[in-house]
């Protein structure tokens, strides 16, 4: 029999419209059983393998996989799912590879316990737990059709309204309650008949809130102090002692790096390292650890450079405009600019704002209240940054502590540049004389090629043109010095379809004004001392000679050429006059390459000519400015945003999304939806560089009365110590996010974070001090039949440790932890066949000592195309985008990676020496110190004897040394299940 999609099933049985929606309603909520099923099997892999291309921003063939109505309701091809038929399904089919039209996911199959999972599922009857509707309906809203308008229900989401400090609810276990976040935690678990579990052991409790704080386990020594602390206030000084750590701003530093895509390379092919990206890293750790204000910390990262005063930390933090991936060939390099502001957009709404406004690129958002106008007002803040270059000076500057290391600085750089003048006006004076001698020994008419420029340099670009491009944001074929000081176009490789960018340093002979000559085919443009001075841009012939005038003071000034040629003819030539000399070429002629070099004439005439005195004055003036010409290095460069300068381009609505299509004019202004208003007009210091927008977006952002800043991050800070957040999707608080478990207590914490100055410390420690927190993890059967997913938070979720946390904690308990802080990225040892699989092996990967190699995983350097293996396999997320959520899967290269990897094999023989230096030879104090390292406390006997039982056993079956006994113990250990899962 054919198969027929659902509706027309539906059709044919009469039941269409209201009816049909019936029919698919009548079904019951999930049980315990299938929403544990779901939410352990079906969720995490429709997550990792289908909402990437069918998920909340973007539906591929029309079809969305992350809530019921989207599977229900399917794509192009018809509905994914039909509860209970499996040979309806699409999403069988697809995942099956049955059907050589229909492959999902198209590269590579998912494994059979995959498909049998989803299968499953789809026999269950496709049950969604946590869904609004009995039919599983998406707790979305539905998608906005017609003209976009803005409703009053719109405005009326939760998220949108003004925090307010709610009143804590009454409760009738009142001796429960520690702090208010208890109140409403309890006041949830009675109105649904459930009670909170039972507080956690002392054991429990320092290690959750060591790794939760510090992401290390605490030492032996530190649980007996705190196991033997009888002090009624024993827990919170642990918890002041925690967050005074050092350790805590790496731990917490993290969670911020990957909100803001942190990497320390560009990513495509050549995956090149972003220049002094470390900085940023460390301004990080360095506010977490001072607890800087969340608001300060958000302007600094926007608008460091534009704050009133800003400092050394403020200018680094604006690094955050550099994280992101950059294509250094991009095939449309308009498409690759807007494609650089979307993520800018993308990530400054999701991290500090909770929306997608980056959905609207191309259209109005579907389902939040945010017209396309508003996505281009957003990106109107950032229209004026200069767009990222892989280094230079639009993308690092200078890093110096206050006004008198900025001042000083300044000052050095004006009395070189008045020494090298000085030295320079001396020198051409000394020239002058030496070629006004041999033109009255030879009769005059003589012409001399004389070096009107020196350091002169180029960069050599291939591509096609019709008009000359911003050559700043290309990546040069070739870059080089010119041997002569004439603008020549000799080093091209090719006669058509290539461009030059040449820069030097012009000597002006004295005061006066300058007239310059430009000839072309095709396009060019002369500039001195930063300014354009003549363009004769387009394609064209030679012939038509340009002109312009310009004053000069005497000295060294900086000159640049841009030159492109596209077809059919070669052509460049620049020439300029002035005082006391007729026009002089700047270009390369055949008269120039004829004529005496003045340079060599200096060599072998100056002694006759000058004296043997002035000569060598002249040799040592020559050597005075080369030293002066070295680059001054203040102390070090930053990674930073920088502006093109006051006045900001034009920013247009891209219809479609299509750089190339413009549509209506917009100007910089906020979300409509929360009032959107205008920035003032700023008040720019004198001599500033910027348009001050960026600082206008900040102090938006930043400021107590917008709805979502606070309590994103508020929600923030809860999911990294329960484990989710009272709104799951975190960087998604708009109306197709999750709604909040927690709603009132989600205020009350925002509230509480304002009032406490923004700062997070004060907030981590009510939390932690609440009876919430100190739950227990353990089951309880009423509760997990009533609320298997722990929405109400009836006990403390137990967690597999992070990554970051795993490698650390290994190099803790063997003893090789390098507690070092800062500074540029470490590289640990990555094996061969990994390497093998770049596409430059090895290519950007350094070597670090053991000692380095040993440092804090946040110190590990962040190549996007070479993440360290043992991180990979533990999920560290990818930095392509911004990485609210880390997920925790099980997969078999995990314990291939805690068995055979060099890494925990070399890591097992630095605990066994740990262990022998320790406790000694005595096989059971080795094995007792190892468990109590590894787990936290001390082995029960069971434990320690089986620990023996397997060193001897593998020393009487298996001939094994001593040595390789305890350290085939040491891998097993650091493999229990008790040293990577937190109670």
């Amino acid at each position: 029999m054919p198969r027929l999609p659902l509706r027309t099933m539906l059709l044919v049985a009469g039941l269409t419209g209201a009816s049909a929606t019936l029919c698919l309603a009548e079904e019951s909520p999930p049980t315990p059983e299938q929403a544990r099923f779901f939410e352990t099997k079906v969720r995490p892999a429709l997550v990792e393998h289908c909402t990437k291309c069918h998920g909340a921003t973007k539906q591929k063939a029309g079809l969305r996989l992350d809530n019921r109505a989207g599977v229900l309701a399917g794509g192009d091809s018809g509905p994914a799912v039909v509860p209970g038929n499996l040979e309806e399904s699409l999403l069988v089919t697809a995942i099956s590879h049955e059907d050589a039209d229909l492959k999902m996911p198209p590269s590579k199959k998912l494994d059979a316990r995959l498909i049998a999972d989803l299968s499953q599922w789809v026999k269950m009857g496709a049950p969604w737990p946590g869904s609004d509707e009995t039919s599983g309906a998406s707790a979305g809203p539905t998608p906005r059709k017609g003209a976009f308008t803005i409703s009053d229900q719109d405005r009326a989401h939760w998220a949108f309204q003004p925090v307010r400090r709610p009143p804590v609810p009454p409760v009738k276990n009142a001796k429960w309650l520690t702090n208010p976040i208890d109140g409403f935690i309890l006041a949830g678990l009675e109105a649904k008949g459930l009670s909170p579990n039972p507080t956690a052991s002392k054991q429990e409790l320092i290690r959750r809130a060591s790794y939760d704080l510090t992401g290390l386990p605490p030492t032996p020594k530190e649980v007996e102090t705190f196991l033997a602390d009888r002090s009624p206030t024993a827990y919170e000084d642990l918890i002041d002692r925690l967050l005074d750590s050092p350790r805590y701003g790496e731990k917490w530093g993290r969670h911020w790096l990957d909100l803001v895509r942190f990497a320390e390379t560009n990513s495509y092919e050549r995956d090149n390292p972003k220049p002094n990206a470390w900085r940023y890293r460390d301004y990080v750790v360095r506010a977490f650890n001072r607890d800087l204000p969340y608001d300060r910390f958000i302007r600094e990262q926007l608008a460091g450079d534009e704050l009133p005063g800003a400092d050394a930390e403020a200018l680094i933090a604006t690094g955050y405009y550099r994280l992101g991936i950059w294509d250094d060939e991009p095939t449309d390099r308009e498409a690759a600019f807007y494609d650089g502001l979307d993520d800018l957009v993308a990530t400054t709404s999701q991290v500090f704002l909770g929306l997608t406004v980056d959905c609207a690129r191309c259209h109005d958002h579907k389902l939040d209240p945010i017209p396309q106008k508003d996505y281009y007002r957003l990106l109107s803040f950032f229209r004026n940054i200069n767009h990222y270059r892989n280094g230079g000076p639009t993308d690092e500057q200078p890093i110096l502590a206050d006004d008198e290391a900025r001042n000083s600085y300044a000052r050095l750089l004006r009395e070189r540049k008045q020494q090298a003048n000085a030295i320079q006006i001396e020198l051409s004076a000394l020239e002058s004389e030496v070629r006004a001698r041999l033109e009255q020994e030879q009769g005059g008419g003589v012409g001399f090629r004389q070096a009107d420029m020196d350091d002169l340099h180029y960069r050599f670009y291939r591509d096609t043109w019709d008009l000359l491009p911003d050559f700043n944001v290309l990546k040069p074929e070739e870059t080089g010095t010119l041997r002569r000081p004439f603008f020549d176009l000799s080093p091209r490789t090719r006669n058509e379809a290539f461009g030059f960018v040449f820069e030097g340093v012009l000597i002006v002979p004295e005061d006066g004004n300058y007239t310059f000559h430009l000839d072309s085919d095709d396009g060019s443009r002369l500039s001195v001392a930063g300014q354009m001075v003549v363009e004769y841009d387009g394609i064209h012939g030679t012939g038509e000679e340009r002109t312009a005038s310009v004053a000069l003071a005497k000295g060294r000034i900086p000159i640049r050429l841009d030159y492109f040629q596209k077809s059919h003819g070669l052509g460049l030539s620049v020439a300029w006059a002035g005082p006391n000399f007729t026009r002089r070429p700047l270009s390369l002629t055949d008269d120039a390459e004829k004529a005496p070099d003045l340079a060599q004439l200096m060599q072998s005439e100056a002694k006759r000519i000058l004296g043997p005195a002035r000569a060598e004055r002249y040799q040592q003036a020559k050597l005075a400015l080369k030293e002066l010409e070295k680059k001054v290095d203040p102390a070090s460069m930053a990674l930073c945003i920088t502006e093109a300068g006051t006045e900001a381009p034009e920013t247009f609505v891209l219809l479609r999304g299509n750089p190339h299509v413009r549509g209506d004019k917009v100007e910089p202004a906020f979300l409509e939806v929360l009032g959107g208003s205008k920035p003032a007009a700023p008040t720019l210091p004198p001599g500033a560089k910027t348009s001050g927008r960026r600082l206008a977006l900040a102090d938006w952002i930043a400021a107590s009365e917008n709805p979502l800043s606070t309590r994103v991050m508020a929600n923030r800070i809860w999911q990294h110590h329960f484990g989710r957040g009272i709104v799951r999707s975190s960087n998604n608080l708009g109306l197709q996010g999750d709604k909040p478990t927690h709603p009132e207590l989600l205020d009350w914490l925002a509230a509480e974070f304002i009032a406490q100055g923004w700062r997070l410390k004060p907030l981590h420690r009510a939390i932690m001090t609440s009876s919430t927190y100190r739950m227990s993890s353990k089951p309880n059967e009423e509760a997990l039949a009533k609320d298997p997913i722990n929405d109400s938070f009836w006990r403390f979720e137990m967690r597999r440790l992070s990554a970051e946390e795993i490698r650390d904690s290994i190099l803790a308990v063997t003893g090789a932890l390098n507690l070092k802080m800062y500074g540029p990225g470490v590289y640990p040892e990555i094996p061969p066949e990994v390497m093998a699989g770049q596409s430059q092996p090895g290519k950007g990967w350094g070597k670090s000592t053991p000692e380095e190699q040993a440092r804090r995983s946040i110190y590990v350097h962040v190549k996007r195309s070479l993440l360290t293996p043992i991180l990979e396999s533990f999920d560290v997320p990818e930095t392509d985008r911004p990485s609210p959520v880390r997920f925790s899967t099980t997969q078999p290269t995990q314990a291939l990676a805690m068995l055979n990897s060099g890494f925990l094999n070399q890591q097992a023989g630095v605990l066994a020496a740990r262990l022998r230096r320790e406790a000694g030879e005595d096989t059971a104090k080795q094995v007792e110190l190892a468990l109590k390292l590894i787990t936290g406390r001390p082995p029960a006997e069971a434990d320690a004897k089986r620990g023996v039982e397997l060193i001897d056993t593998l020393r009487s079956r298996y001939n094994a040394d001593a040595g390789e006994a305890l350290r085939s113990f040491c891998l097993v250990a650091l493999n229990l299940n008790e040293f990577i899962y937190l109670d």
